[in-house]
C-alpha cells in the first residue's frame, strides 16, 4: 500500500479508505460482504472529479460558452481519460479482484480501471479534503488539457486578449453588428475591435459563439 501512496503522492491518515477503493465488488461479492465494495467511493469520485475539473475550467476560460465548456469537462472525466489516468499509477495492479474477474483480464479492463481511479479520488478527498483532491486530480488533468489543447480545447477569445495585453494601451471590443431568425434559431453576427478597427468578424448561434468565430478570425489574420 505505501508503493501505490508514493504513486499516489498522497499518504493517507486512514489507510481504509485507500483499501476499500481498490476493493472490487465482484471481490467484495466472492467474500460475501458486497457493501464493503468500492461502489459507493466510486459514486463520489465520480463528482469529485466532475466538480474539480467544472471549477478549473470555469475560471480558466471566462469567455468560453457552456456548451464548450461541457465538451472539455466530458473529455477530462470519461471513460477513457480515467483509465487513462489508473493506467499511469498502475492501479490495476493493486485492485482486489474475484478470481473470474482477474483471470478474465479485469486488471487491463477499461471500465473497471476507471472506476477505480474516481473511487481513489473519492478516498484522497474523504482522508484529506477538496484541496488534496484538487492537487491530486490535477495532477493528471493539466497535462491532458495541455495535450488535447491543440485539436479541441480553443478559446479564441482568451487567446487574443493575452496577445492584445502585451501591448499596453491597445483595446478589444466585441460589437454586435446583426441578429436574425426566429427566437429558437437565431443568428448573431459580431465584429471585433481593435482600437476602434474591425480585426475580425465571425456568426454563430449566440452572441459567445459569434464572439468566439470573430476572435478566431483575428487571430487568423494575426498569424497565430
Amino acid at each position: 500500500m505505501k508503493e501505490l501512496e508514493e504513486k499516489l503522492g498522497y499518504h493517507f491518515k486512514n489507510p481504509k479508505y485507500l483499501e476499500t477503493a481498490l476493493r472490487h465488488s465482484s471481490y467484495a461479492n466472492e467474500k460475501k460482504n458486497r457493501g464493503d465494495s468500492n461502489e459507493r467511493l466510486e459514486f463520489l469520485g465520480d463528482s469529485v472529479l466532475g466538480f474539480v475539473v467544472a471549477d478549473y475550467l470555469f475560471k480558466k476560460f471566462p469567455s468560453l460558452p457552456e456548451g464548450d465548456l461541457t465538451k472539455k469537462r466530458a473529455a477530462l472525466v470519461c471513460e477513457k481519460a480515467c483509465c487513462g489516468f489508473s493506467r499511469k499509477l498502475d492501479i490495476g495492479r493493486y485492485l482486489l479482484l474475484s478470481r473470474g474477474e482477474q483471470n478474465s483480464g479485469g486488471r487491463e479492463r477499461p471500465s473497471i480501471l476507471a472506476d477505480a481511479f474516481e473511487s481513489v479520488t473519492a478516498a484522497v478527498y474523504l482522508d484529506g479534503g477538496m484541496e488534496e483532491a484538487r492537487k491530486f486530480i490535477m495532477k493528471f488533468v493539466l497535462p491532458l488539457l495541455e495535450e488535447e489543447k491543440p485539436k479541441a480545447f480553443k478559446d479564441y477569445k482568451t487567446l487574443l486578449q493575452e496577445i492584445i495585453q502585451k501591448n499596453p494601451g491597445e483595446t478589444l471590443e466585441y460589437v454586435l453588428t446583426g441578429e436574425s431568425g426566429p427566437d429558437h434559431d437565431k443568428h448573431f453576427s459580431v465584429e471585433v475591435l481593435l482600437d476602434n478597427n474591425v480585426i475580425g468578424k465571425g456568426g454563430g448561434r449566440s452572441k459567445k459563439e459569434a464572439e468566439q468565430q470573430a476572435a478566431r478570425e483575428a487571430l487568423g489574420l494575426m498569424g497565430y
